[in-house]
């Protein structure tokens, strides 16, 4: 077995003369890769990347790529193979109308979140949309389970309240406690993703899965547990049981993007809901035989899930076409201010 074997390489096919490669870090326009000739570095071949029938896929960080390898200098990157999995996010260098991947090719996706004032249900919720539509496992790992702060079985509780099938993990990194219960998700050759606001504990989570320092810890606030974010740029780190892990500092920044998939599996009691309403395209408001609103009025849903529901979608369509988003928006207010004067 060569070493891209261990980096999670899966294909039996011959690329000749082509090699195949995965990308480990990026840095602007230079990757550095991992293939069977061990560590270098690559660059893209403009002709097929920059020219005129230019479609490839820009390569992101856990990508699987094709390479002119160049044992005396920097490789040529000809292609992006097809992925299993990716998180994607609105291009800033495209107006947002179009997506940007920022990290490919995992099989497990960490949502850290801490037991403290970090813990945010509304953003755990679009963390499991994300991952759901990447085509990953999510799991929820909550940390600092150490600190026993007020509260934090009802943060555990509420996690496992809106997971719907993603595993919840209430673990310390500073003394080792339930640890364990991550570690069969740290395969050989799996690669898992991390997701998390700064000060959650990922890079400490990391290092203690790890067994030594291999990402760079940051202090967190006390006044509202709160940390800088220590990951400057993407990279894919191998530990020692032969996992892999994803972090960069674009995952702080991804929006909702297609994530039609996403949306029925993290938010499946309303899905579930919605498939029992009397009309297909109900926006569940005031139409008749609404089985969402039903439900809410029975209090068997919360009111804050149609609610959290409605603004993931919309922020969905906003970046899907951000135009006729704006169209529609502005129709409905010019809708509600005729009506207002009646």
């Amino acid at each position: 077995m060569n070493l891209l074997n261990d980096y999670g390489y899966r294909e039996t096919q011959d690329f000749a003369p082509y090699t195949a490669a995965r990308v480990t870090a990026e840095h602007r326009e230079r990757y550095e890769l991992v293939g069977e000739q061990g560590a270098f570095y690559g660059r893209l071949k403009s002709a097929i990347y920059f020219g005129e029938q230019g479609a490839e896929p820009f390569p992101t960080v856990g990508d699987f790529v094709l390479v002119e390898f160049n044992p005396t200098g920097d490789s040529r990157i000809v292609q992006t193979l097809p992925r299993r999995s990716v998180f994607e996010r609105p291009d800033p260098s495209y107006g947002r109308a179009r997506p940007q991947a920022v990290a490919a090719n995992f099989d497990f996706v960490f949502i850290v979140q801490s037991l403290n004032r970090d813990f945010n249900v509304k953003k755990l919720a679009r963390y499991l949309t994300l991952t759901w539509q990447s085509g990953a496992q999510p799991v929820v790992v909550l940390t600092k389970l150490d600190l026993r702060e007020p509260g934090y079985a009802d943060f555990i509780a509420a996690a496992e309240r809106e997971a719907f099938g993603a595993p919840v993990r209430a673990v310390s990194s500073k003394t080792g406690e339930n640890l364990e219960s991550l570690r069969e998700f740290l395969q050989q050759g799996k690669t898992v993703a991390l997701l998390g606001s700064s000060g959650a504990g990922k890079s400490s989570l990391v290092n203690a899965l790890a067994g030594e320092s291999v990402m760079e810890t940051g202090a967190v606030r006390e006044s509202d547990a709160r940390g800088r974010h220590t990951t400057t740029h993407r990279a894919l780190l191998r530990l020692s049981c032969g996992a892999l892990v994803i972090d960069t500092p674009g995952m702080r920044e991804l929006g909702m993007w297609d994530v039609t998939q996403g949306l029925g599996s993290a938010f499946q009691d309303v899905a579930d809901l919605a498939a029992q309403c009397r009309f297909s395209d109900c926006k569940h408001g005031r139409e008749p035989g609404c089985a969402v609103r039903a439900a809410i009025e029975r209090g068997e849903l919360p009111a804050e899930r149609l609610v959290q529901y409605r603004k993931l979608r919309n922020e969905a369509r906003f970046s899907d076409d951000p135009a006729r988003y704006r169209r529609e928006r502005s129709e409905v207010a010019k809708k509600r201010a005729r009506q207002s004067r009646k």
